[in-house]
């Protein structure tokens, strides 16, 4: 539940947004997602985080950061580390936990309430997430989270 009078803080995960979105069959129009959080409180910020193959010449994933930092969201990146597995597959690993939950933290005392999206919220039990839920709490923040397990 959000108060129209509320300050409000958006955190997206972009990674695991974008599979939980997938893995439901349907895109998100960010804008609109945006538009939404404005209209249930004060927005103050909306932070999206991703990681980034730096390597690469172009990035799929490039044309998405560029609209959205465009179009008002805080975007926090780090490059992507690439590896191969055991089976010789190629994998791309970009965790971005942390920068979250330390960005939550530092935020907590000048918000009323914090929205996080993401696989790795309160909800599932991650141990960086549950110290950033109950340094949050402390901070008299309400929290909210959209999550897939």
């Amino acid at each position: 539940m959000f108060y129209r009078d509320e300050r409000l803080a958006l955190f997206i995960d972009g990674s695991n947004l974008y599979a939980a979105a997938k893995a439901l069959g349907f895109d998100i129009d960010y804008k609109l997602l945006r538009q939404e959080f404005m209209r249930r409180g004060k927005l103050l910020r909306a932070f999206y985080y991703t990681a980034l193959l730096e390597n690469d010449e172009y990035s799929p994933i490039r044309p998405l950061v560029d609209w959205l930092h465009y179009n008002g969201f805080s975007m926090v990146t780090k490059p992507a580390k690439e590896y191969t597995d055991s089976q010789g597959r190629r994998k791309v690993k970009g965790n971005m936990d942390i920068e979250l939950t330390v960005d939550a933290m530092e935020l907590a005392p000048h918000v009323d309430h914090i929205a996080c999206c993401s696989r790795a919220t309160a909800i599932s039990g991650r141990w960086s997430m549950r110290c950033s839920a109950r340094a949050c709490g402390s901070r008299s923040c309400r929290r909210s989270a959209a999550s897939r397990r």
